[in-house]
């Protein structure tokens, strides 16, 4: 889904939303999308939203779905697949809609969850993992770039095994619990 794919660019593990702070006036109810969020979080999502409006119209469409995804390697996308996410909104895809779909997506979502089914975006076959090359290509060439020194770190923590695949099911949980799964 289109929120899938999105998540891939832009979740870490301090873009959980954050509880809408209480107004003294209003409340309970606040509808305002922003107040979900932190600041530092809403420029993420409008970096995220920056990059997929390939033609800096301000609102996402088929064709930006389908630029960014070729961007990504992914060139066979059928034109259903691509009117799917866009119909996941009510309507055009501007940033409010965009921080909203992302909002209601994530509310009492479990982060392991939310990171794994970005990942299963990238792998079709539902295997698990993917190839090294692939998720380095990602890391360093979108959104918040990963240095030489951060990528030699994750391959150390999350070697890949003898086909060069990476076990992004255990980066996952090490992500969101902090240590490796006993197996």
């Amino acid at each position: 889904s289109l929120l899938d794919l999105l998540r891939l660019h832009t979740y870490r593990l301090d873009m959980a939303p954050k509880k809408a702070k209480r107004r003294a006036a209003g409340g309970e109810g606040s509808s305002n999308v922003f107040s979900m969020f932190e600041q530092s979080q809403i420029q993420e999502y409008k970096e995220a939203f920056t990059i997929i409006d390939q033609n800096r119209d301000g609102i996402i469409s088929k064709d930006d779905l389908r630029d960014v995804l070729a961007s990504m390697g992914q060139l066979n996308v059928k034109n259903e697949e691509l009117e799917a996410m866009i119909k996941e909104a009510s309507g055009p895809i501007n940033f409010t809609v965009f921080l909203t779909m992302f909002g209601e997506k994530l509310k009492g979502a479990d982060p392991e969850d939310v990171i794994v089914s970005a990942f299963k975006v990238l792998d079709p076959e539902g295997t698990g993992s993917i190839k090294k090359e692939f998720l380095e290509e990602l890391l360093t060439t979108q959104c918040d770039r990963f240095t030489a020194e951060e990528m030699k770190n994750l391959w150390a923590a999350f070697p890949p095994d003898v086909a060069g695949n990476v076990d992004y099911k255990n980066i996952c949980y090490v992500i969101t619990h902090g240590e490796e799964k006993e197996e």
